[in-house]
């Protein structure tokens, strides 16, 4: 599927600013320079910065435009519960380690339909709150099809376009369906660690699974949240 001139100016400004063209607090191009610069309408100029705006890369300043944010933003891939691992709207993260490959642990591996003993390409973030603390950690799988086809994912660096984005440029492949499970559970060292909570506190652990076009899965996302921190709300018709 063809790129859009309105995504295709977004994403050229994703890459720039992940260049460092655009520092964090410095001011994008306005809708009417970038709609000179690609010679397209100013709504399409427009649509493009809106993009960025909801993935919280930009934030609008009163009096000088749209600037690039201090850090960046976790977004979820589609409609999610609010108080899940990934909220709805987005929330600050930190990368943690090196994306690595490993085995991951059976629920994930099934999941991602993975015989015992295949590794995935693990990515590792926290979520933060407002004042800087753990919200949430998430740890990302690709399946080796994934991975291998997707050079980037392995890299600290941040992928400009936004992992979506970057793997359905390289595989032609995008998620249309996705399924989540909530459990509870106690955390691990390792998670009690990273959320900054004693060993052994209940967590809430939301492991969603995205799907592509085909029904094959995309990426398998493990986030782990504290109890305290906790919510699902359901809004339903009665």
């Amino acid at each position: 599927m063809a790129v859009l001139k309105y995504e295709e100016i977004a994403e050229s400004l994703r890459a720039r600013i992940a260049a460092g063209d655009f520092a964090p607090g410095e001011t994008i191009p306005s809708g009417r320079d970038l709609a000179e610069q690609w010679d397209v309408s100013r709504a399409t100029a427009i649509k493009a910065v809106d993009v960025l705006r909801n993935d919280g890369v930009v934030v609008a300043k009163q009096g000088t435009g749209f600037v690039v944010t201090e850090t960046p933003v976790a977004r979820p891939a589609g409609a999610r519960r609010a108080g899940s691992a990934r909220i709805l709207g987005g929330m600050p993260f930190l990368r943690i380690g090196t994306p690595d490959w490993a085995e991951p642990p059976t629920r994930v591996a099934n999941a991602l339909g993975l015989a015992s003993g295949v590794q995935a390409l693990r990515r590792v973030r926290v979520l933060q709150l407002p004042d800087g603390s753990p919200n949430s950690c998430v740890e990302a799988w690709f399946p080796p099809e994934i991975g291998e086809a997707a050079p980037r994912l392995s890299d600290t660096a941040p992928i400009a376009e936004g992992t979506t984005r970057y793997v359905r440029r390289q595989t032609g492949r995008f998620p249309v369906e996705g399924v989540d499970v909530t459990t509870v559970r106690l955390a691990t060292d390792v998670e009690a660690e990273r959320l900054g909570v004693a060993e052994g506190s209940a967590v809430a652990v939301l492991l969603h699974t995205a799907h592509d076009q085909a029904g094959r899965p995309l990426v398998c996302e493990e986030g782990v949240t504290p109890a305290s921190l906790f919510e699902q709300v359901d809004s339903y018709a009665m």
